[in-house]
């Protein structure tokens, strides 16, 4: 029985490193907090979300003639699923990930540091401070800040 008990705290001990570990990067990223994704039909994209996947809407940003420019699909408390319309210079599929950062202007100095090609930051309409990194592999990555006044950040404390 001793031995049982020994494994289990050395098995949770290491479990509890591992993680702490992992979250004590220098990168600055939090955690992966959104995919982007480029819909034809926003409208059946986002009943399609709520109806069959059980998803709800967080939030939507509209453009200047009342259409949704984007639609943050709330997938848990931290994890979403951001739908944009399709257009020319963005094809129907996967456009693009999110990673929630504690500092945006801190993470891209750090990633241009690493030699990445990144904008520099600015206030998205969404009230989140936000940058991209190239990518060349699939494109862009999306360096997210929440700060409080954000839709992001208020969706997450919202969550029940």
């Amino acid at each position: 029985m001793r031995g049982v008990m020994l494994f289990a705290a050395g098995l949770f001990a290491g479990l509890a490193m591992q993680v702490m570990t992992a979250q004590n990067t220098n990168s600055g990223v939090v955690m992966m907090n959104h995919v982007g994704i480029s819909v034809p039909n926003i409208a059946e994209a986002v009943t399609y979300y709520t109806q069959k996947m059980g998803y709800r809407e967080a939030f939507r940003v509209n453009d200047d003639k009342g259409q949704p420019r984007l639609v943050y699909m709330q997938i848990s408390k931290n994890t979403f699923l951001e739908l944009n319309p399709v257009t020319a210079e963005r094809p129907a599929g996967f456009s693009h990930y999110g990673l929630h950062v504690e500092n945006a202007a801190q993470a891209v100095a750090r990633f241009r540091k690493n030699g990445l090609t990144v904008t520099d930051t600015n206030t998205s309409d969404t009230k989140a401070v936000i940058a991209n990194i190239t990518d060349p592999y699939m494109g862009r990555i999306e360096l997210t800040e929440l700060p409080p006044e954000s839709m992001h950040y208020k969706a997450i404390q919202n969550w029940k």
